[in-house]
């Protein structure tokens, strides 16, 4: 049962690319990341502290690579958010589980074996229908930005692997790529136009903060209490209430090369979870 978290996870990552769209008319991808990750940065001490926890690490190294990789991922994903139909900018993120098989088997030194490569070029296969009908939509470079972002998102998923091989709990992982996030993103802000925070958009940027937190600790308790490759089958449930929300909020209408490309990679992607390394 711990692994249907996984589904309160995807539905409330789903409800986050509706607040990062809604709030795109007002603020730039840059500055929803750091409202994303400012929120989640309070979120996460005020969490740390009831527990009577310490954010003190001799991991720092660790925590820098998964911040910055997972930096660069969520202001890639974020933009491509702002200028792709939901589900499409959603799943090319989702890829990251194909680049993270690869990453491991690379790691680890383990051979290619046939069902797996099988698995990563339907992925990709499927990669290239998705990204088709932006060729059509002279959105070329957000669609190659969302593959990026995917790529990225496994070299983060590689680094939080081995921050829990090494002890380090899942809240203080979260706690510090909110905090290099929030440093990354507010240095950026620095460099571009800031946009006045009222009160109308103020709770489209808590709406976002908080279902990112809250996603991400239904995320940690779905891997802490339910099977791994359950949990990770069912995270592609945020690619669905990303599809549904599109449609309903915005009328977006994909074509059957995206719904198809949608399917292998989601196949792919469960696929390759489970013929990789297991150790």
């Amino acid at each position: 049962m711990g692994a249907l978290w996984m589904l309160v996870a995807g539905f409330l990552f789903g409800c986050m690319g509706v607040f990062v769209k809604l709030g795109a008319e007002y603020f730039s991808n840059i500055e929803l990341v750091f409202y994303r990750s400012f929120i989640g940065l309070i979120i996460m001490y005020a969490i740390v502290r009831q527990r009577g926890g310490s954010i003190a690490t001799p991991h720092w190294l660790g925590h820098l690579w998964r911040g910055l990789s997972g930096s660069i991922a969520l202001l890639l994903f974020f933009y491509c958010i702002t200028v792709l139909p939901l589900a499409t900018a959603v799943t090319l993120n989702y890829t990251s589980p194909l680049f993270l098989t690869v990453l491991l088997m690379l790691v680890l030194k383990e051979r290619f074996h046939a069902p797996l490569v099988i698995a990563i070029m339907t992925g990709f296969a499927g990669m290239l229908l998705l990204l088709h009908p932006t060729l059509e939509r002279d959105q070329l470079v957000p669609g190659l930005l969302g593959l990026i972002s995917g790529f990225f998102a496994g070299i983060a998923m590689l680094n939080v692997r081995e921050l829990g091989r090494s002890g380090e709990p899942e809240w203080r992982t979260v706690f510090y790529f909110s905090l290099i996030a929030t440093l990354i993103s507010g240095a950026m802000m620095l460099f571009d136009t800031i946009h006045e925070v009222t009160p109308h958009n103020a709770l489209l940027l808590l709406g976002m903060g908080s279902c990112a937190t809250l996603a991400q600790l239904a995320l940690t308790r779905a891997y802490s209490t339910g099977r791994t490759l359950v949990a990770s089958s069912l995270s592609y449930s945020a690619v669905v209430f990303a599809t549904l929300f599109g449609i309903v909020l915005w009328g977006e209408v994909l074509s059957l090369d995206s719904w198809v490309g949608m399917a292998l990679i989601i196949a792919s992607g469960i696929a390759s979870l489970k013929l990789s390394p297991r150790h």
